[in-house]
């Protein structure tokens, strides 16, 4: 694999200590981080591209925790709806899905992704209808052609609306054919080692879509092939009041007392929490994705972002499905994770920098892969973001990561994963960007063609 060194750049390395350089350089070899430091390479330093990045910040690529790529052939449905309603309008086109229009939108949305400095990725596919075929499958075949690093879960939902859920019972499968599914796709595509580019997890859809028998079940399993768990939670008082209704609990009450908390846990919203609710999280070392432009675009509210870091929790930052949050691009978060804390805590809220590891080190740590990505670090995987500060959006700005963060997004010079280059210069170098759109608008036409 080709060396790169990376010079004259302002370096966030995002590393425990917060370490920046306001000038300095980063050599990639074997797909990993070789060196990292202030100024320029030392004397004999030697690379086959070298990159001279002067007015240029370079930070860890990006992590996206929380996503649904099929929604992205469905955006623009039941746009003043709150979450209930718009699933009840989603699902039954949802379930006309197939794994080519699944494949088609994943691949769009995973475009978006790379184009906007994510070079890691989740996905919580909890739909699987009928003659549906491999979505799974499809999503992952996407992953690998957009070249990103990917952490598909293998969702599930078997509470359907005859058993008082809310999808329909044509999208819903029973135990026995979820937990089969999962242990087939874990032998099928997981790899545990430090390089990997892709990791399965289990994911049972929320609360109201799944039975207290499920979630158990999926815990136990997860524990036995060594995956890691991810759901939805407290995400609107809609969901508060069903579990208050159907448990007599509080959401993060029912999850703990069902076993599905945990260090492997990473849960999506939260964002109707108490105080005891964040203790808990904190205390058995469960995870949180934020979705910040997801909860303001469905009206569910702003968490508690703030409280959450202050009490330990590791906290992400993720898009969520494009057709909740249409935009789906992970460097918005951050601006949108910054503005909906002050909105709630004042201008001290939330800092840039915050926001800057949350997008990284942050969901590294949801993933499970602090060890190997989320900061640039010697020996960790070379999975890169370089950005250009120099035109009108940002060269007066003296600081480059509130110019990355508060400032409009910047043009993306470069990223890469494990050190290969998936975009240059603001274009796609591993798939083609018009063959994804026209593969798009096709698959959402076949979709729409079928009601």
């Amino acid at each position: 694999m080709p060396s790169l060194l990376i010079t004259g750049a302002a370096v966030a390395t995002v590393d425990a200590a917060g370490t920046e350089h306001a000038v300095g350089h980063v050599l990639v070899r074997d797909g990993a981080i070789a060196a990292v430091g202030a100024g320029e390479a030392p004397p004999g330093t030697v690379a086959d591209r070298v990159v001279d990045a002067r007015g240029h910040l370079v930070t860890p690529g990006f992590v996206n925790t929380h996503h649904h790529l099929y929604q992205w052939a469905t955006r623009g449905f039941a746009v003043d709806e709150g979450l209930f309603a718009w699933l009840t309008t989603l699902y039954p086109v949802w379930a006309l899905l197939r794994a080519a229009d699944v494949e088609a939108a994943a691949r769009a949305g995973l475009a978006r992704l790379a184009l906007t400095g994510c070079t890691t990725t989740t996905d919580h596919h909890y739909l699987h209808p009928r003659e549906g075929g491999d979505q799974l499958a499809a999503t992952i075949e996407a992953a690998a052609s957009v070249g990103l690093r990917f952490s598909p879960t293998r969702g599930s939902m078997d509470l359907g609306s005859s058993a008082g859920g809310l999808p329909p019972d044509s999208v819903v499968e029973d135990v026995e054919a979820v937990l089969a599914a999962t242990a087939d796709a874990v032998a099928r595509h997981h790899d545990p080692s430090p390089s990997s580019t892709v990791r399965i997890g289990a994911a049972p859809c929320s609360p109201f879509s799944v039975s207290p028998r499920l979630l158990r079940e999926t815990a136990a399993q997860a524990a036995e092939l060594g995956i890691r768990r991810h759901t939805h939670l407290a995400e609107t008082a809609d969901e508060e009041e069903f579990c208050a209704r159907t448990f007599g609990a509080r959401p993060v009450e029912v999850l703990e007392d069902l076993g599905w908390l945990g260090p492997d846990v990473w849960l999506a919203h939260c964002v109707h929490l108490s105080d005891a609710d964040i203790a808990t999280l904190a205390r058995t070392g469960s995870s949180v994705a934020h979705c910040p432009s997801s909860n303001a675009r469905l009206g569910a509210g702003a968490a508690r972002a703030r409280d959450l870091l202050d009490a330990g929790v590791p906290l992400g930052l993720g898009v969520d499905g494009a057709a909740s949050s249409e935009q789906g691009s992970l460097a918005d978060e951050l601006r949108q994770m910054v503005y909906t804390a002050r909105l709630r805590g004042g201008p001290e809220a939330m800092s840039a920098r915050d926001a800057l590891r949350a997008a990284t080190a942050g969901g590294a740590a949801c993933v499970g892969r602090s060890a190997e990505i989320g900061s640039i670090e010697v020996g960790k995987r070379a999975d890169l973001a370089l950005w250009d500060l120099r035109g009108l959006g940002h060269a007066d700005l003296d600081d480059p990561v509130v110019a990355l963060v508060i400032g409009p997004t910047p043009p993306l010079a470069l990223t890469t994963v494990e050190g290969r280059v998936v975009v240059e210069d603001g274009q796609l170098r591993t798939t083609s960007e018009e063959r994804a759109v026209a593969d798009l608008v096709a698959a959402r036409r076949r979709v729409l063609a079928r009601r």
